[in-house]
């Protein structure tokens, strides 16, 4: 890692001994807890801290957070986290249930590989918990459907699977452009690739669902480059897109937004909510002034842990380098999808012989499954949603969303939920999309470095910057991680720390 003089960034022997000198206390106790509360104090309220920072991270999802709380168990503490929305968690977020349960109305799994978010979960004092899906699956399209018991895997054809899974390794998650077949590779969809080496409709239905699920997109829109990258740092199709030993394999106690919750009380008025960023000034100097309508706020690094496209709604002065201008312009800013949770008394269609899932080609609902608390005390179904068919109105989106579970298992107890939620990413004001569908030919346009690499005293953070699971849970902690260890590198090679 490169410095901005000679003097050489803190080791990692020096950052543990600043962690066992007593920061790593504040997060334990407030974490062991049990608290599954939002943040109670209206932070927006508090004035710009004075003086001048050595860090202000912009964004208070998993990957600001993770930055915000590597910092003190370093030796830091001059530091503040600026969130637009009044909540922490960014694309994580927990719907309230009855008797203090919550169901997951963004990213919510966890599964082999994704080793940053579990040991960021595990010091939090967060327990986990597999996901059930023994049962049978039904397969809908138009009036027509079947039943299918997949158990957790993905009915595909195998050899179909090991070609795809051979190329893939050929293709590494981290930089993928700089493979010698990567343009070749960029210019076609997956779909495409699927057309030349024989899928069949079967395979290609499979496969458009996956696409839509971990992609937001149809595989026709998504690049065969970035498809693989996906598919190498998972290990194989299967696992990336499977329950069982796969990436949808595990979920969290109290849900995956606790996470975000546990690290901002622990973290106070460090955190200020309801807080948008609306100008940053002077990043090509030695102090960086980042606006927001409560005041400005003064810093010699800052971490924008926020997707490229959000960066665009802030202005910058002086206008940003041109490759990093234009890849937040070209960034995939919508990927359409709505997430629903019903609960019903009990998760009775386990007794039935159903695992709680729907995949539907189409029609309102893409993919149902079962959500239900660790110890079923009662029965929750969630499901992503085709958001632009979705009724606008609460109680009609209730009914659809019923309607359709209680048609396709026959059953009309479907039709009387004791609850129902509905959260739809399109619109959400700070998030814009749930994931980054990447279409063929960004990948290789000669803007993808400008990602990751810094702008004066701009370091960027999220998901979307991860080397592995980029647009994971597990890829924001991994960016947080190493933001955090910039950012204090950088202030210990000017002297700072």
């Amino acid at each position: 890692m490169s410095s901005q003089s000679g003097a050489q960034g803190p080791t990692r022997r020096e950052l543990l001994r600043a962690a066992a000198a007593g920061s790593l206390a504040l997060f334990t106790a407030d974490s062991a807890s049990g608290s599954d509360r939002r943040p109670s104090a209206p932070r927006s309220a508090l004035p710009p801290l004075e003086g001048v920072l050595d860090v202000i991270i912009i964004g208070g999802g998993l990957a600001g957070l993770t930055a915000a709380r590597d910092l003190p168990i370093a030796g830091n503490d001059s530091f503040v986290v600026l969130e637009a929305q009044d909540r922490v968690g960014g694309r994580t977020l927990n719907h309230e249930l009855r008797d203090g349960y919550v169901s997951e109305a963004g990213g919510q799994w966890i599964g082999p590989g994704h080793t940053a978010i579990a040991d960021l979960a595990r010091q939090l004092h967060i327990d986990t918990f597999k996901s059930r899906y023994d049962g049978k699956a039904v397969n809908r399209m138009g009036d027509g459907y079947f039943e299918a018991d997949a158990d957790g895997g993905v009915d595909v054809d195998e050899s179909l699977v090991a070609k795809f899974d051979a190329l893939a390794e050929e293709v590494p998650s981290e930089k993928p452009w700089t493979v010698p077949r990567a343009e070749e590779l960029d210019r076609m969809s997956v779909a495409d690739w699927l057309e030349k080496n024989g899928g069949t409709p079967i395979d290609r239905l499979t496969w458009q669902f996956s696409s839509i699920l971990t992609n937001g997109t149809p595989m026709t829109n998504l690049s065969l480059l970035y498809y693989l990258s996906m598919i190498n740092f998972a290990g194989g199709f299967v696992p990336l897109n499977g329950q069982k030993d796969g990436a949808q394999e595990t979920r969290f106690v109290g849900g995956s937004q606790l996470l975000s919750i546990r690290i901002a009380e622990a973290l106070a008025d460090r955190v200020r909510l309801a807080t948008p960023v609306q100008r940053i000034s002077g990043w090509d100097g030695p102090v960086t002034e980042v606006h927001t309508p409560a005041g400005v706020y003064r810093a010699k690094q800052v971490i924008l842990a926020l997707s490229p496209p959000l960066c665009q709604r802030i202005e910058f002065s002086p206008v940003l380098p041109k490759a990093r201008a234009e890849l937040q312009r070209r960034w995939p800013a919508h990927g359409p999808m709505a997430k629903t949770a019903m609960v019903y008394d009990s998760p009775f269609w386990f007794d039935d012989g159903y695992n709680g899932q729907i995949a539907s080609v189409d029609g309102p609902l893409i993919w149902s499954f079962d959500n239900s608390p660790p110890d079923e005390r009662f029965g929750v179904i969630n499901a992503f949603m085709r958001a632009a068919m979705m009724p606008s109105d609460h109680d009609a989106a209730m009914r659809l969303v019923a309607s359709v579970y209680a048609e396709t298992w026959g059953d009309d107890r479907y039709l009387e939920p004791l609850e129902f939620h509905a959260h739809d990413w399109g619109q959400d004001p700070y998030s814009i999309t749930c994931v980054s569908p990447m279409p063929p030919g960004l990948l290789t346009s000669g803007l993808m470095p400008a990602l990751t690499e810094p702008v004066g005293s701009l370091l960027w953070a999220g998901t979307e910057t991860a080397e592995i699971w980029n647009g994971y849970m597990d890829g924001a902690v991994r960016s947080g991680h190493k933001a955090a260890l910039l950012a204090l590198h950088r202030l210990a090679s000017a002297g700072a720390v």
